[in-house]
Formats: C-alpha cells, sequence, structure tokens
C-alpha cells in the first residue's frame, strides 16, 4: 500500500476516535454508493453529520480542508441525499470536515470544523 494510502487511513481512525471521545455515534465508514464515497456518517442527537476527512503529512501544499473542492461538496451532498432515502431517516444533515495533520514534531493535529459547508440550491 503506498505511503499515502497509509497515512489517510491513520487519520480516517484517528477521526472516528475523535468523534466517539466527542460523543457521536459512527453509523457507517467509507460508505459507498455508485460513484459517492463518505468518509464517515455519524450521529450526533438528532442531527446525521456526514464528514470528509482530510490527512497530510504536512500543510506545505495549502491547509487539508482546502482540498475539499466544490465539486467533492458536490459529491457529498449528493450521496448524502441517496444515504437519506436509501434508509428513510428523518434528520438534520450536516456536513463536517475533519483535517488530521501530521508533523515531524509532536503528536498529530486533529482539527474538525462542523457545518464546513452547506449545499447549494
Amino acid at each position: 500500500m503506498a505511503e499515502h494510502n497509509i497515512t489517510g487511513k491513520k487519520g480516517e481512525e484517528m477521526a472516528l476516535e475523535y468523534l466517539l471521545s466527542k460523543g457521536f455515534s459512527i453509523i457507517e465508514k467509507n460508505w459507498i454508493y455508485k460513484k459517492f464515497e463518505i468518509d464517515i456518517i455519524a450521529q450526533q442527537n438528532k442531527t446525521l453529520v456526514v464528514a470528509e476527512v482530510k490527512t497530510r503529512s504536512g500543510n506545505y501544499f495549502g491547509e487539508p480542508e482546502a482540498w475539499v473542492t466544490r465539486i467533492k461538496q458536490k459529491q457529498l451532498v449528493k450521496g448524502a441525499e441517496a444515504y437519506v432515502l436509501q434508509k428513510k431517516l428523518d434528520l438534520e444533515v450536516r456536513f463536517d470536515i475533519i483535517t488530521v495533520l501530521f508533523s515531524i514534531k509532536g503528536e498529530p493535529k486533529i482539527q474538525h470544523i462542523e457545518d464546513a459547508f452547506y449545499p447549494l440550491v
């Protein structure tokens, strides 16, 4: 497995642990439907949280959250719509970004951006 894939898997595991520690219920991880993939689907109270995890070993190419492009946001929204319809859910949906930044020095830094973006109408 390529180094960036290993780093990404590590970041997703850390994001899961982080959400669990904050009281979220994890419903799905790496959920795939047709061409849509959602890293983490969780629930917090009566809100369905669709979380995109971005893991980087440095920020010299920009902050990790900057890599959640408009195209990726649209894919996440469509994936979330498909999930809600498939599971027949009646919950508010929120889109979060969780970044994991590994550095040469010290512990990885986790940042949780709630309501990172909204579906475009």
